[in-house]
């Protein structure tokens, strides 16, 4: 908690219903100092009401995601978006997973970063401590709201969620049920609160709660975390877009490449850790390429090649250059053919937005090389870009992908959702 904070929120002149955005940021941060001090296994209990919760509820939630995707589809929302905001059987039974694992996972609350014994016998340590009330804005991301309700409590802390208007008949019906199995087990229900309702208005009192709000994480398209970047009042973690890359050295293994870059694209092509643009060491493109676009196409993707690989590869439509720095959230992939690691590095530093780069290699002095020259929030070294995941690190679930460098950077998990405290053990000591 800041302490900044007054009884009097401000927010939005103008906005839809303001007293009400008002109460829910007291409620936030009251709800925030009872979770700061709850213990690990009250709030693992809380985790586990809410997998239940969301497996019980299974037949509220999917005809009010079904509705959602309706409206979408209506509305000319993107395939990309459209495979974000489904949320069927199969998901909700993952998501229920991912938060049984969270609850499994240490309390970082109270952890010791580090301390001494000074030589005066003051006991100095840093220990973790929760931010307060930690305000998110997503957009047609239904799953996020079910990890950020177990991420949250979990680290101490309340959330406000802003959900956006594709999720929203979606997300009404697992806050609700949310709130439910937290005050199940004593929590404050109003730990977990939607500001939906009130639209716009709600995003942008968020932005302006400093006091009342202690983080804001926006996770979308570059579009929407550029704004609340440039307009939020509240520190922001900012989470990015994915224009992700993979470089076929020219020692690459054949078979690596073929798999690793099929998976890189074509497992889940609309989410954030999908490839974007395959980059080809010149001296094994015509040993590596046809094979590798060829198992593309047959997975339908629509290769977008530069000349030298349209000389190899003719199934194949011409890249533009708005293409390079572009996150397609669909089947399509850029594919260049670079001199050497020098121009691959070159080409990720100016169009990179620093979140996922991958390396296929056998020369292990290029892969010491790539990992210590590419700037991005994580480097790989033969592996798909789809393992960049808060759950496939072992977090259970992530808040998102932080693409800064303060603070978080990464998959973001328990740990990131706290900052830290210092605490001074003396005797009477007193400065000499």
């Amino acid at each position: 908690m800041t302490d900044t904070a007054t009884d009097s929120p401000g927010v939005v002149p103008g906005s839809t219903d303001a007293s009400g955005i008002a109460e829910k940021l007291v409620a936030a941060r009251d709800s925030s100092v009872v979770l700061a001090t709850a213990t690990a296994d009250v709030k693992n209990a809380a985790l586990g009401a809410i997998a239940e919760a969301i497996v019980s509820g299974a037949h509220r939630i999917v005809p009010a995601n079904d509705l959602d995707l309706a409206n979408g589809r209506d509305n000319g929302l993107s395939a990309g978006l459209l495979d974000r905001l489904r949320l069927d059987a199969p998901r909700i039974a993952d998501l229920a997973a991912a938060v049984r694992e969270i609850a499994a996972l240490g309390d970082p609350v109270g952890e010791v970063v580090r301390g001494s014994s000074l030589a005066n016998g003051l006991r100095i340590s840093q220990v973790r401590v929760p931010f307060g009330v930690v305000g998110v804005i997503y957009e047609a991301r239904p799953n996020v709201t079910v990890d950020l309700a177990a991420l949250a409590p979990k680290s101490g802390n309340a959330v406000l969620l802003r959900g956006g208007s594709a999720a929203e008949n979606t997300n009404r019906v697992l806050v609700a049920l949310l709130q439910e199995a937290i005050e199940s087990v004593g929590l404050p229900a109003l730990a977990v609160q939607t500001i939906d309702e009130f639209g716009r208005a709600g995003a942008r009192a968020m932005m302006r709660a400093r006091g009342f709000v202690d983080v804001l994480i926006p996770r979308g398209s570059s579009e929407l975390i550029r704004a609340v970047v440039a307009e939020s009042l509240v520190p922001v973690i900012e989470t990015g877009a994915g224009v992700v890359h993979v470089f076929l050295d020219a020692t690459a293994d054949p078979e690596w490449a073929v798999e690793i870059v099929r998976n890189s694209k074509v497992q889940r092509p609309s989410v954030c850790n999908a490839l974007e643009t395959l980059l080809v060491h010149a001296d094994a493109a015509e040993r590596l390429l046809p094979a590798v676009l060829a198992d593309l196409r047959a997975h339908g993707v629509t290769i977008h090649a530069d000349d030298a690989t349209l000389a190899i590869f003719a199934d194949a439509v011409p890249a533009t250059d708005a293409d390079w720095s572009t996150e397609h959230m669909s089947l399509d992939l850029n594919v260049r053919v670079v001199a050497g690691l020098d121009e691959a590095i070159s080409h990720i530093r100016r169009h990179s937005t620093h979140h996922t780069e991958s390396i296929v290699t056998s020369d292990v002095r290029q892969s010491d090389r790539f990992l210590a020259e590419v700037d991005s929030a994580v480097v790989m070294v033969n592996a798909s870009t789809r393992f960049t995941d808060g759950g496939e690190f072992g977090f259970g679930a992530e808040v998102g992908i932080s693409t800064q460098k303060l603070h978080a950077r990464g998959p973001m998990g328990l740990s990131e959702l706290t900052s830290t405290k210092w605490v001074v053990r003396g005797s009477g000591h007193v400065r000499r």
